[in-house]
């Protein structure tokens, strides 16, 4: 079920132009559970040479969604999310980890911890928390 799983997030991912502007990857999805990873460029940071807050965002935000898809589905968007950046990212990669906290048929409320990876390891950079729920057709 996982490699279903991860197959359809490849496939989601790859028809979001905006997750392919920025080559990002799922390295592992499963039921309750998306881990999203990002390559650092240059291109990807501030004046400062961190990554920029943007693109912690967008992995925590991509990532919540992914882990409330997969209890409720894969038409999902976000509601509302909350981000706190908690050390500055440089490194190598960025990794969001996401997982789902409680979930109903409707909605589901995730966490996320996004790590940088550099020569040393790992390292947190962000906590986000946020709530996925499903589209509906009425407008």
């Amino acid at each position: 079920m996982s490699d279903d799983l991860t197959a359809i997030g490849q496939q989601i991912l790859a028809s979001q132009p905006f997750s392919q502007l920025l080559k990002a990857q799922i390295r592992e999805f499963r039921q309750g559970y998306a881990e999203l990873w990002l390559a650092i460029s240059p291109e990807l940071t501030q004046q400062f040479g961190f990554v920029h807050g943007g693109v912690l965002s967008y992995a925590a935000d991509n990532a919540l969604t992914f882990a409330g898809g997969s209890v409720l589905g894969m038409q999902v968007v976000t509601a509302e999310y909350k981000i706190n950046y908690v050390k500055p990212a440089q490194g190598h990669e960025l990794i969001a980890k996401a997982s789902v906290l409680s979930s109903g048929s409707r909605q589901a409320v995730c966490h996320c911890l996004v790590y940088c990876r550099d020569d040393q390891g790992e390292y947190l950079v962000a906590i986000a928390q946020g709530t996925i729920m499903t589209l509906s057709s009425k407008r």
